[in-house]
């Protein structure tokens, strides 16, 4: 997504999808090689898809490699449409992620 962020706690940002939304964001936390946490934030007219969420990506050190955990949190038991628009996307980048990383193996 196009983005203007920086990792520096107490930056704002967006982050610009293909499909036309822009999300407010900001940096929680910044631990180098652990941590990164930020806002996700979706402004809309239906409560179904005004979102307030929070987004971590944490780094673990295993023998082999990394392990990357990524957890998205705040979604209200009445946004099923939020959550499954966050999940396909999620899974979409994630299969991404793996093809890029393939290359380098």
């Amino acid at each position: 997504m196009k983005n203007d962020f920086k990792p520096v706690v107490g930056h704002n940002f967006n982050l610009r999808g293909d499909w036309g939304g822009v999300l407010d964001c900001e940096v929680v936390a910044v631990e180098p090689h652990k941590k990164l946490t930020y806002t996700w934030n979706f402004k809309h007219e239906e409560a179904a898809y005004n979102l307030t969420s929070v987004v971590a990506w944490t780094l673990t050190p295993t023998r082999t490699g990394t392990h990357l955990r990524m957890e998205q949190s705040g979604f209200r038991p009445d946004q099923p449409q939020a959550y499954g628009g966050a999940k396909h996307g999620w899974q979409q980048f994630f299969a991404n992620l793996e093809q890029t990383l393939a290359k380098f193996e």
